[in-house]
């Protein structure tokens, strides 16, 4: 493919590193109403260096209320969500269900490439200590998780937290802003190295659903009969009735995801007798992007990486997290 150019407010990013996400997959299969241009970058994750800017980078920077900070050379993160147009949404800070809000990879080119073309409001500068892998692992799923635990599920310390599918991305990423929000973390992994590396990432309680089916039963006996103040269930379908009854009566479900389908059984005499609350969320604000990034960036919250792997071994990277093998972001080094 020809390297692109970037258009009005636009700048030209030389990929340093890219990184997968379930998203990728969804893309690459397809669904009802998604129409794409063909070939389609995929990677909704990507840092790298400004290589070219297009007509306009100044006065698109000061409109989009930051200081001119964006030039050849500079070593950027990018946050991952674009908004099309102002509307009431993004004036109350909720960019992301604004109906004109797109992700990078999914709607527009990503950054699986070489090159990528982004909008330059969606930079953030990289400090020099700062690797391009981290910065490419941490963008979305931590854009999501803050959103999804801090804005929606409105989680405060004390609380008990469990997490669904902890060696995924963005529930990795919720483990440790959890755990950074003085939660108590419980959560469930597929292995015995799974386990290891989520407890190093801060959950207090790890459960094998593989040897523990019944993992329900257990966070229950473990909560004194209680159940948890909040469940993070990006899974859907097979963990869906479980989460119904690991929360804690008065307590909460929150959702970004369905990484095994999105048709999934409610009881609702669940729903009425517990009061629970059933929570939906994805992505985040250009704000929540620098609140996270900046405790990335401080180094409170690290994300973790997998492996890291050439671009041109991407089909075998896509192949390792359809299988689930992966603990935490495989990210991709296009040199």
């Amino acid at each position: 493919m020809p390297k692109p150019e970037p258009g009005p407010g636009q700048v030209l990013l030389e990929v340093k590193a890219s990184a997968l996400n379930h998203l990728d997959i969804w893309v690459r299969r397809g669904w009802p109403g998604l129409k794409l241009a063909m070939p389609h970058v995929l990677g909704a994750d990507g840092a790298g260096v400004v290589a070219a800017l297009g007509e306009g980078v100044e006065a698109s920077l000061r409109a989009g209320g930051r200081a001119a900070q964006v030039q050849v050379g500079t070593r950027c993160a990018v946050n991952p969500g674009v908004n099309r147009y102002e509307d009431e949404y993004t004036r109350r800070g909720l960019d992301s269900v604004s109906p004109g809000y797109y992700i990078i990879g999914e709607h527009a080119p990503g950054f699986h490439a070489e090159y990528s073309v982004v909008p330059a409001v969606n930079l953030l500068p990289l400090p020099e200590h700062v690797t391009f892998a981290t910065a490419a692992a941490a963008s979305l799923v931590y854009l999501t998780a803050w959103r999804m635990l801090i804005h929606r599920a409105g989680i405060r310390a004390g609380e008990s937290v469990l997490i669904l599918g902890a060696g995924g991305g963005v529930s990795s990423a919720a483990v440790q802003i959890a755990k950074f929000a003085g939660c108590h973390v419980y959560a469930t992994t597929s292995s015995q190295a799974k386990m290891q590396k989520v407890r190093e990432l801060g959950a207090d309680v790890v459960l094998n659903y593989r040897d523990d089916p019944e993992w329900s039963r257990s966070i229950y006996t473990l909560t004194g009969k209680r159940g948890v103040d909040l469940v993070v269930d990006n899974v859907g379908q097979a963990t869906w009735r479980d989460s119904l009854r690991a929360v804690a009566r008065g307590g909460r479900i929150v959702t970004v995801g369905n990484t095994s389908g999105p048709l999934a059984e409610t009881d609702i005499r669940f729903l009425f007798s517990k009061q629970i609350s059933i929570v939906g969320s994805t992505m985040g604000s250009r704000q929540d992007y620098r609140d996270v990034m900046s405790l990335v960036f401080d180094g409170a919250l690290q994300p973790a990486i997998d492996r890291v792997m050439p671009l041109d071994e991407g089909v075998e990277a896509m192949s390792i997290l359809e299988r689930g093998e992966q603990c935490g972001k495989i990210v991709l080094n296009p040199k």
